[in-house]
């Protein structure tokens, strides 16, 4: 009940604090790359934090989502809503189909075979012309009623869309589903002797982690009101939600959302005060602290110092 009530005042929050006309416009436009990476580090948590697969690709996930809802807008002129759900069906279908060819190879070989999916996805998309190829596309934004602007707007619905994430990333963890990936993660060939069904598992899991990455991406292009593949397809969303799930920690549903918040809050901060250049230099100190200082994450730190306090 606590977390709906707390999801319920996330939701009143994000779509209402957009209608306010007095809150600078700035905030809207770094709230939302916060929001996107709340999403990508819940969605990278399914598969590398609870089944223990350490995933690299989540750019290529990102970049299908986004290339799709460029499809559905060129081609169909589809409200943005489509978009999301066709990006998340087109990246969700990804997913499986990279599961099948990959999940039966281990830690860094498995690795390296996402980090290879981003390359393969960004050269299709450099030689495909009808979405702009290697130049890039530029788009014109739709008009829109409620909101005061676009950027308003596509921070409302990425506020939903954090929240869904992460709902559904809670009840995989309560679920069966998350226990069969934490056995999985612990050993992989005791769970299968004891009968959990591991492969269809880690499939689950790499469908549904793909389809929110690719959810994420599909407001991106018209949030820039352009797109093109090296931008797409940059390492720096897998440093994003692979930062973000570590720094909050990766055993519990609340972990990447901490994480993801203190890191890309931390980043819009240096971009605007020092350079962009900065962002990456942040993202490593925070990790080598938390791998070092704390590798639970905080959420981890702080449920091993409530359970000592108990005690």
């Amino acid at each position: 009940m606590k977390f709906w009530i707390g999801a319920g005042v996330v939701l009143l929050a994000g779509i209402g604090l957009p209608l306010a006309p007095v809150i600078n416009e700035y905030v809207f436009y770094a709230g939302y790359m916060v929001l996107t990476f709340v999403v990508l580090a819940t969605a990278w948590n399914i598969l590398g934090g609870y089944a223990g697969y350490v995933n690299f690709g989540p750019p290529a996930f990102f970049g299908a989502g986004a290339y799709a809802a460029v499809v559905l807008f060129k081609w169909l002129q589809a409200p943005l809503a489509v978009q999301i759900v066709g990006a998340a069906a087109v990246a969700g279908l990804l997913g499986f189909g990279v599961g099948l060819l990959t999940l039966r190879l281990r830690g860094i070989f498995f690795a390296i075979a996402t980090v290879a999916v981003v390359f393969i996805m960004e050269t299709l998309m450099v030689n495909w012309r009808y979405v702009g190829g290697a130049t890039g596309l530029q788009l014109l934004r739709p008009p829109v009623e409620l909101f005061d602007s676009y950027t308003r707007m596509l921070f409302a619905v990425m506020a939903v869309m954090s929240v869904a994430a992460v709902a559904i990333a809670r009840y995989i963890q309560v679920s069966w589903l998350g226990r069969g990936l934490r056995a999985l993660r612990d050993s992989e060939e005791a769970a299968e002797s004891t009968g959990v069904p591991t492969l269809k598992l880690k499939l689950f899991a790499c469908t549904v982690s793909g389809a929110l990455m690719g959810a994420a991406g599909a407001p991106m292009p018209m949030y820039l009101s352009f797109i093109e593949p090296a931008s797409t397809f940059n390492l720096s969303y897998t440093v994003g939600s692979l930062g973000g799930a570590i720094i909050g920690g990766m055993s519990h549903w609340l972990g990447p959302i901490v994480g993801a918040i203190l890191l890309g809050t931390l980043q819009q901060v240096v971009t605007v005060t020092i350079s962009n250049e900065m962002n990456v230099l942040v993202v490593g100190v925070l990790l080598v602290f938390f791998v070092v200082a704390a590798p639970e994450g905080i959420v981890g730190l702080f449920l091993k110092i409530k359970k000592a306090i108990r005690k």
